[in-house]
C-alpha cells in the first residue's frame, strides 16, 4: 500500500493562489489528537516497519553510554579526569543490522570507551537518523509568501533539507555477545557494510574485539513533524516482528530523486 502523508500549502485557481492550512506550530514535535489530524499519521508498528528499513540502509550511530562511578572504575579508565562517574558519553559507532530481529549488530574493540562503560555497568543506548541519498526538489519555505515569491539566491544551506523533518529513532536496551559459531556469517555481513572493519574483526592481531548485538528492550521513534509522522514509543514486540518483506517493501523520504519535503514523508 502507498500512503502519501502530504501537507498542501498553497493552492492555486483562475490566477490566484492561496495558502491552505499549514501545521499547527504546537503539533511540530509532537502528535495531535486524532481529532484534530487532517491526515493519516502513521501507526506504531507502520513505523516500526520504517525504522527496521533505516536500520537495514544506515551504517553509522551514535552510542550512547555512562561512565561508571570511580568506586565500580574498571581497568584502563584510570586515565580519565576526575568527577567524572555518572556522567553520559556518545560515540559515533559502526553498525550493521545482520540478524532478523531488528538488534543492531556492532564489532566491540575492548580498548573502546564505549564499552568499557559497559563492562562497569553501564546501560546503553543507539540513536541512528536518516540522511537522504538524494535531495529534495521542493524546499521547506517559512511562509506563503516565500513559497510564492522567493528566491534561491540566498546563501547556501550547510544541510540542504530539513533534519527535523526526518525519521530518527533511539533503541534502548543491552548488549549480548554473539556466538562465536556465528562469527564467519556475522564478519561477511558487517564487512559488506564496514569494509574497513576488515582489519579489527575477531582474532586480528591489533585489538582484542568480538561481535555483540544490542538487544533492544525499548525503541523510541520521531518519524518527523509530528502533524504528519508519529512520535513515540514503539513495542519492542512490534520493532522485533517486522519481516524483511515488510521494510523491504516501503521507502524512507529521499530515497528517490525528486521529493518533496511537504508532501512526500514516506511510502507504506
Amino acid at each position: 500500500m502507498k500512503l502519501s502523508l502530504g501537507l498542501p500549502l498553497i493552492s492555486c485557481a483562475a490566477g490566484i493562489c492561496m495558502a491552505e492550512a499549514t501545521p499547527e506550530p504546537q503539533y511540530i514535535f509532537q502528535n495531535p489528537p486524532a481529532s484534530e489530524s487532517i491526515h493519516k499519521i502513521p501507526t506504531p508498528y507502520e513505523s516500526a516497519v520504517l525504522g527496521r528499513r533505516l536500520l537495514a540502509l544506515t551504517t553509522l550511530g551514535t552510542l550512547a553510554t555512562v561512565f561508571p562511578h570511580e568506586s565500580k572504575d574498571v581497568s584502563g579508565q584510570e586515565n580519565r579526569p576526575a568527577g567524572m562517574g555518572g556522567m553520559p558519553h556518545g560515540l559515533m559507532e559502526y553498525v550493521a543490522d545482520c540478524e532478523d530481529e531488528g538488534n543492531p549488530t556492532m564489532l566491540a574493540i575492548n580498548i573502546e570507551t564505549s564499552f568499557k562503560n559497559v563492562r562497569g555497568g553501564s546501560n546503553i543506548s543507539l540513536a541512528m537518523q536518516w540522511t537522504p541519498p538524494y535531495l529534495p526538489d521542493k524546499r521547506i519555505k517559512s511562509t506563503w509568501f516565500d513559497r510564492l515569491f522567493g528566491d534561491d539566491d540566498g546563501p547556501k544551506e550547510a544541510v540542504p533539507y530539513s533534519a527535523a523533518n526526518l525519521p530518527r529513532f533511539s533503541l534502548l536496551g543491552y548488549i549480548e555477545e554473539i556466538d562465536t559459531a556465528s562469527t564467519a556469517a556475522i564478519s561477511s555481513c558487517f564487512v559488506k557494510a564496514h569494509p574497513d572493519a576488515k582489519y579489527w574483526l575477531p582474532g586480528n592481531r591489533i585489538h582484542e574485539a568480538q561481535f555483540v548485538r544490542l538487544v533492544v528492550q525499548a525503541p523510541y521513534w520521531i518519524g518527523g513533524f509530528g502533524d504528519r509522522a508519529y512520535i513515540g514509543w514503539i513495542s519492542p514486540d512490534d520493532w522485533k516482528n517486522v519481516t524483511k518483506e515488510e521494510w523491504e517493501a516501503v521507502r524512507l523520504p529521499g530515497e528517490k530523486k525528486g521529493w518533496d519535503e511537504w508532501s512526500f514523508l514516506a511510502e507504506l
